[in-house]
C-alpha cells in the first residue's frame, strides 16, 4: 500500500484551519479566558495530528490570544480592560498611519476599488448580516493597508490580526448601533483617502479605532 505523506503545504493549510477555528472560538467566548488548550485533546477534536495544532497555538501566542507556561501548557489569554486598552492604542496608531500612507499613494483605480469595498460594508450593514459585515470590514481595512504598501507596517499589523479579529467580533456583539456608526466613520476615512488628505485620513482612522475600542473596554470592566 502506498504511503501517504502530508506535504509542507498540507500541514500549513491544516494549521491555518485549526488557527481560524480556535481564534473564532476565543472571539465568540466558546473558549474562555484561562481555559487550558491541550495539544493532544485539540488534535483529537479536529481529527488532525498534533503538529498543525502546535503551529496554530504558536501563532495565537504570537498574536497575544494564547499564553504558554513552562511545564504547564497553553491557555486562553485573559483579554481584560488593561490588555485591550494597550493593544487597541497600538492598533489605532498603526491603522492610522496606514490610512495616511494610503491617502498619499492611492491611484484613481485604487480609490475606486476602495469605494467598492465601502459599498460592501454598507450593503452588509443594511442587511443586518453580521458575518458578512465582519468580512467586509476586514476586506476594507486590508485594502487600505494594501494601498499603503509598507512592508514593515504590514508585518506589525499582521501580528495584531488575531486580536483585531477578536475585538471586532466583540464590538459588533456589544452594541447594536455600532455597525451604522462605524459605517459613517468608514465613509469619512475613505473620503479623506480619496481626496489625498493624509492628515485627516490618519486622524479619522485613529479616532474610529479608539472610539470603537472604548465600548468593549467598558463592557469588560468588573
Amino acid at each position: 500500500m502506498q504511503t501517504l505523506l502530508l506535504s509542507a503545504d498540507d500541514l500549513a493549510s491544516l494549521a491555518t484551519r485549526v488557527y481560524v477555528r480556535l481564534r473564532d472560538a476565543i472571539a465568540e467566548g466558546r473558549l474562555a479566558a484561562g481555559e487550558r488548550l491541550s495539544e493532544r485533546g485539540l488534535a483529537e477534536s479536529f481529527g488532525v495530528s498534533p503538529a498543525p495544532v502546535r503551529d496554530a497555538l504558536h501563532r495565537l501566542e504570537a498574536e497575544g490570544l494564547v499564553t504558554t507556561l513552562p511545564r504547564r501548557g497553553s491557555f486562553v489569554a485573559d483579554l481584560g480592560p488593561a490588555k485591550l486598552r494597550q493593544m487597541g492604542r497600538l492598533r489605532a496608531a498603526l491603522e492610522g498611519v496606514a490610512a495616511g500612507f494610503a491617502a498619499e499613494q492611492a491611484t484613481p483605480a485604487q480609490a475606486a476599488a476602495l469605494r467598492r469595498r465601502l459599498h460592501a460594508v454598507r450593503d452588509a450593514t443594511e442587511a443586518g448580516d453580521l458575518a458578512a459585515l465582519a468580512a467586509a470590514n476586514d476586506a476594507l481595512h486590508a485594502a487600505i493597508l494594501a494601498i499603503a504598501d509598507h512592508a514593515v507596517l504590514a508585518r506589525h499589523l499582521e501580528a495584531l490580526r488575531g486580536y483585531d479579529h477578536v475585538t471586532r467580533r466583540r464590538i459588533l456583539a456589544a452594541a447594536p448601533e455600532e455597525p451604522r456608526r462605524a459605517l459613517r466613520e468608514h465613509a469619512g476615512i475613505v473620503s479623506a483617502i480619496r481626496r489625498g488628505d493624509a492628515a485627516r485620513a490618519e486622524a479619522r482612522m485613529r479616532a474610529h479605532t479608539l472610539r470603537s475600542l472604548s465600548q468593549i473596554v467598558e463592557d469588560t470592566k468588573p
